[in-house]
């Protein structure tokens, strides 16, 4: 796409109101079962893990419940790390990745960190396959007070909830062709704004604070990824998407001041992953174990470091 295409929703130049808004919505439909497709596989894991409740969406409640799982017998002397996926309900990874992480490794980290998961964040934008809520809120740009996405704010309250210190934090995400054939044009017609394309980066990157980079962290997560799936390389001028990279698939940004997840705890490591799930180089499967492989990355080198 280029700058001289116009968006199907709205006039160039001008913000979208309530009636290109409600537009929008009407063309949403729902493409997956978030009841069906993830809520079974986290009440599956009860037996290992605790499952919490901690609300659901006002859109749907009985369709819509927001769940956190624990790991038994949290200990104050422990670290507590947070693991989260599906802030934007289209990057499917961030969710089963989460879930494959749960099912897979983290009992084994169970000894040394308290682990909160929260696998879904955004579950209506999982079944319509969409980055914003029905209300055109994009959650990842809405962790601030008085957020107006609920998604948002109900992961702060949990957060708040829990009462303790949170040493890292993981969000999990995926950077899609669909981010500049559809949700990148959608946002600039959603501001009046012009749509400057930009190009999709084929690998995994990863994403620090630039407040608080920890770079010997990010390459942590970079070299334990490696081994399940290609990095991506910066473009011509050292980019990624139009950030410049810090070390091999690395960029930053300021999480707190664009009201990211990864700011959501105040942790003192925190990183947004980001898999390439459109690569002919990679399975469905493997952006999965990409996202574990940057959980377990993570986790051994705060072993290794605490």
């Amino acid at each position: 796409m280029d700058n001289s295409v116009r968006y199907a929703i709205g006039a160039p130049g001008i913000k979208w109101g309530a009636t290109e808004k409600a537009e929008w919505l009407a063309q949403t439909t729902i493409k997956r079962s978030y009841l069906e497709q993830v809520v079974s596989k986290v009440h599956a894991l009860s037996e290992k893990f605790d499952i919490e409740q901690y609300g659901a969406l006002s859109y749907a409640p009985e369709k819509y419940p927001l769940f956190a799982i624990k790991t038994h017998h949290w200990d104050k002397t422990k670290p507590t790390v947070l693991i989260t996926g599906g802030i934007h309900g289209y990057e499917t990874s961030g969710v089963h990745g989460a879930l494959a992480f749960l099912a897979l490794k983290a009992e084994q980290y169970s000894a040394d960190f308290n682990i909160l998961v929260v696998p879904c964040v955004s579950p209506w934008g999982y079944e319509t396959i969409n980055r914003w809520n029905p209300n055109t809120v994009d959650p990842n740009r809405s962790f601030y007070a008085n957020s107006p996405a609920e998604e948002s704010a109900a992961l702060m309250q949990l957060v708040q909830a829990q009462q303790t210190h949170f040493l890292m934090h993981l969000d999990l995400h995926e950077t899609t062709d669909s981010d500049e054939s559809e949700f990148r044009p959608a946002l600039a017609a959603r501001d009046g704004k012009e749509y400057i394309p930009d190009i999709v980066p084929d690998g995994f990157y990863g994403v620090g604070d630039s407040e608080n980079p920890q770079d010997a962290f990010q390459k942590a997560i970079i070299d334990s990824v490696r081994h399940v799936t290609h990095i991506a390389p910066a473009d011509s001028a050292g980019n990624i998407i139009g950030e410049p990279i810090t070390q091999e698939g690395v960029i930053n940004y300021p999480l707190k001041a664009l009201g990211l997840c990864a700011s959501v705890t105040d942790a003192e490591y925190t990183s947004t992953t980001e898999v390439y799930p459109d690569s002919p180089r990679v399975t469905d499967d493997e952006c999965n174990m990409a996202q574990v492989a940057a959980i377990v990355g993570a986790l051994e080198y705060l072993k290794q470091h605490q």
